[in-house]
């Protein structure tokens, strides 16, 4: 777990001044605990001994020991290609890479269903069924096949998806008209891109709801979005895996697709129809009359 899952998961058992402290972490996580014990204290407006015992009571040694676990996880977050190759390939193992990749994208499928909340999930695939709400997609240099694979989807089962183009140019535009209550969903994994956090953060300010689909570190669009999924992405590899990402769009796909079934169904027979008038698809050859 993550320093931030590790207080998450002990919120409810700190004391008033504990949580005052705990919430200040991860307002601005994880830069907020970075400082010395004192300007960590200062931030929080809590004492010093109120910094020591809470990360005593979270499974720390110390406070040393907290920020150790707090720059490691910096370190996660800011890795390049390069960096993540390099890492990897001194501590491959034997095994062929089918076998290794297999290990760790099953591990990561295990540690993502168990700290993703049934209630959160449904409560994404209730936002995304609504009608009344447009939904906005949008991805980074690598997630953006993602969202689009997203959109294309939703774009079956509802009216009013929009997937927004990448780059600085395109997303004032959308931003202009989203309406409180319509959805933005994100994706942004580590190296976190600065325009994706911008666009967020609009769209909130003009009322939209966020999902955010992020890795354990969490992009700093954490802060506003209304549903996150932290998703185990490490893998053997100079990059990042999109299995796990993956695998929970398609089930949220699915939930979205049987919540408003009826109405998905006659999107798709008139879509079908719309299909059959175009040659985009092979037809089953027929002898005779």
């Amino acid at each position: 777990m993550t320093v931030s899952e590790v207080i998450a998961a002990n919120f409810a058992a700190l004391t008033r001044a504990e949580r005052q402290l705990a919430q200040t972490l991860l307002d601005n996580y994880p830069v907020s605990g970075l400082g010395s014990i004192t300007t960590v204290a200062e931030s929080a407006g809590v004492s010093t001994p109120t910094v020591a015992r809470m990360v005593q009571k979270l499974g720390f040694r110390g406070f040393p020991d907290f920020q150790a676990r707090l720059h490691s996880e910096l370190e996660a977050t800011i890795q390049n290609p390069i960096a993540k190759h390099d890492r990897f390939a001194s501590q491959a193992p034997t095994a062929h890479v089918l076998n290794r990749f297999a290990d760790a994208i099953i591990g990561n499928l295990r540690t993502s269903l168990a700290q993703i909340d049934p209630r959160d999930f449904d409560g994404a695939a209730t936002l995304l069924a609504d009608p009344r709400r447009r939904v906005y997609l949008v991805g980074g240099r690598i997630t953006r096949t993602l969202a689009d694979y997203l959109h294309t989807h939703l774009q079956v089962i509802r009216p009013g998806v929009t997937l927004i183009a990448t780059g600085t140019s395109p997303w004032p535009h959308h931003v202009l008209d989203m309406k409180k209550g319509d959805v933005l969903v994100v994706f942004d994994i580590r190296r976190y891109e600065r325009e994706m956090e911008t666009l967020a953060r609009a769209a909130k300010k003009r009322g939209a709801d966020i999902i955010l689909f992020t890795d354990p570190w969490a992009s700093p669009i954490a802060s506003v979005a209304r549903q996150v999924f932290r998703l185990q992405i490490e893998a053997p590899s100079a990059w990042d895996s999109s299995v796990v990402t993956l695998f929970t769009v398609e089930a949220l796909i699915e939930a979205v697709q049987a919540a408003i079934w009826p109405e998905a169904s006659q999107r798709m027979k008139a879509l079908e129809t719309l299909f059959d008038a175009t040659p985009l698809f092979r037809k089953p050859y027929r002898e005779g009359p």
